[in-house]
C-alpha cells in the first residue's frame, strides 16, 4: 500500500511543512534572545552545575559509610572551605607580593625588550623591516592588555556581582548536591519515551566524563605548576610563584592555555637576557612535550575524545558568549555536543567507522 506523502520521506516539500520550518526557526531565535539576555545566570548555573557532577562523587562515596547524603554536602563543603582558607592565609600573601612587584618592575622590563630589539634590528635590517616599530608594539601590548583585563572584569563583575552571589552560588551547590534527584528526574521526564534511553545514557557519560576531565585537568595543572614554577625558580626567573600558578590555572584554559602562559614568562625572561630567555623556552618546551605526550595519556587516558579543532572551536565560542569565565565551560560543552550528536545520531544509524576512515583517508591522500 503506498504511504501518504506526508509520511514519504521523498516528498516534496509541501505548504503546511514549510511553515512548519518557519515556525521552528522563528522559535529557536525567541529562545537564542532569551538566552543572550539571560547570560550571566545561565553562567553562573552551568558552572554551579559542572561543579555538582564533579564533587557528587565525593558525596556518594561518603554516603556508603551511612553518613546522610545533607550531612555529607555540609562536610564537603566545610572541607572546601578549609582548602580555600589555608590558600587565602598562605598562598595570597607570597602571590600578592610577587604580583606587586611584577607590576612594579614591568617598566624595566619593558625598556629592556625595548632595548634588545633595538640592538636586534641594527645588526639585522631585515628584521627591522618585518617588525613594527617599538612604540606600535606598546601600543598594540596595551591595546590588548586592557581588552583582557576589560573582559576579565566584565566576566568577573557578571558572575560574582559581589558577595552576595558568591552565598547564593553556594547556597546553590549545596542545593543541587544535597537533592540531585528531582532535578534528574524532571529531565528524564522531558525526555519522549523513544528517547528515554538515550537521555539516560546521555547524562551518565557526560557526568562520567566532567569527573575524568576534572580530575585531570586537576593532576595535570598541579604537576604543569610545580614543575614550571620550580624550574623558573632554579634558572632565576621571577617571579617564579606566579607563574607557576598562571601555569595551574592555564590547564583550564584549553588549547589556549600553555600559549597565554608562554607570553609572560619569556616577556620576562628576555629582559633579563639572552641566555635566561633560551633557558626559559626550554623549560616550557620540556614541561609541555612531557604533559602532551605522558600526562595527558597516562592521566585522562581516552576519556575524552574531542579533537583539538573541536575543543577551539567551543573556547572560542563560550569566551564569546560569556566572557572569560565562559572558557571554564568550553570543554564540558564540546563533551556535552558530541555526546548528544553520538547518542541521538550516529548510534541509531550504525555507521561503519571503519569504511569511513578508509574514505577519509583516501580523500586526505587525494585519492578519488
Amino acid at each position: 500500500m503506498k504511504q501518504p506523502d506526508h509520511e514519504d520521506q521523498h516528498a516534496p516539500l509541501s505548504y503546511h511543512g514549510a511553515w512548519r520550518i518557519v515556525w521552528l526557526v522563528f522559535l529557536l531565535v525567541i529562545i537564542w534572545l532569551i538566552l543572550r539576555s539571560l547570560q550571566p545566570v545561565i553562567l553562573l548555573f552551568a558552572l554551579v552545575f559542572l561543579l555538582a557532577m564533579v564533587l557528587n562523587p565525593i558525596v556518594v562515596w561518603l554516603h556508603k559509610f551511612h553518613i546522610p547524603r545533607l550531612v555529607s554536602v555540609i562536610l564537603l563543603m566545610f572541607a572546601l572551605i578549609a582548602v580555600v582558607g589555608t590558600i587565602v592565609l598562605f598562598a595570597i600573601p607570597p602571590l600578592a607580593r610577587q604580583t606587586q612587584e611584577l607590576v612594579h618592575s614591568a617598566p624595566g622590563v619593558w625598556q629592556s625588550i625595548r632595548i634588545r630589539i633595538e640592538s636586534l634590528t641594527q645588526n639585522y635590517p631585515a628584521v627591522r623591516e618585518a617588525l613594527p616599530r617599538t612604540d606600535e608594539i606598546a601600543g598594540k601590548a596595551g591595546a590588548a592588555a586592557g581588552t583582557v583585563g576589560s573582559i576579565l572584569l566584565r566576566s568577573t563583575i557578571g558572575l560574582v556581582g559581589g558577595v552576595a552571589s558568591i552565598v547564593f552560588a553556594v547556597l546553590l551547590l549545596v542545593f543541587v548536591l544535597a537533592s540531585p534527584r528531582p532535578l534528574v528526574t524532571a529531565y528524564l521526564a522531558l525526555a519522549p519515551n523513544r528517547y528515554r534511553e538515550q537521555a539516560h545514557r546521555t547524562l551518565a557519560r557526560l557526568m562520567e566524563q566532567m569527573t575524568a576531565w576534572a580530575r585531570g585537568v586537576a593532576i595535570n595543572g598541579a604537576i604543569t605548576g610545580v614543575s614550571i614554577g620550580g624550574l623558573l625558580w632554579l634558572i632565576g626567573v621571577q617571579p617564579a610563584l606566579i607563574f607557576g600558578v598562571f601555569a595551574f590555572l592555564g590547564e583550564f584554559l584549553p588549547t589556549i592555555g600553555a600559549f597565554l602562559v608562554s607570553i609572560p614568562i619569556l616577556l620576562v625572561a628576555l629582559s633579563m637576557g639572552g641566555t635566561k630567555f633560551w633557558l626559559a623556552l626550554g623549560v616550557i618546551v620540556l614541561v609541555y612535550q612531557i604533559e602532551l605526550n605522558v600526562l595527558v595519556p597516562g592521566v585522562l587516558g581516552k576519556e575524552m575524545q574531542l579533537h583539538p579543532v573541536n575543543i577551539l572551536f567551543f573556547t572560542l565560542a563560550t569566551a564569546a558568549m560569556f566572557g572569560l569565565l565562559g572558557v571554564f565551560l568550553a570543554v564540558p560543552a564540546a563533551a556535552l555536543v558530541h555526546i548528544v550528536i553520538d547518542e541521538f545520531y550516529l548510534r541509531p544509524r550504525k555507521p561503519d567507522y571503519a569504511a569511513l576512515d578508509r574514505e577519509a583517508a583516501a580523500l586526505v591522500e587525494g585519492k578519488r
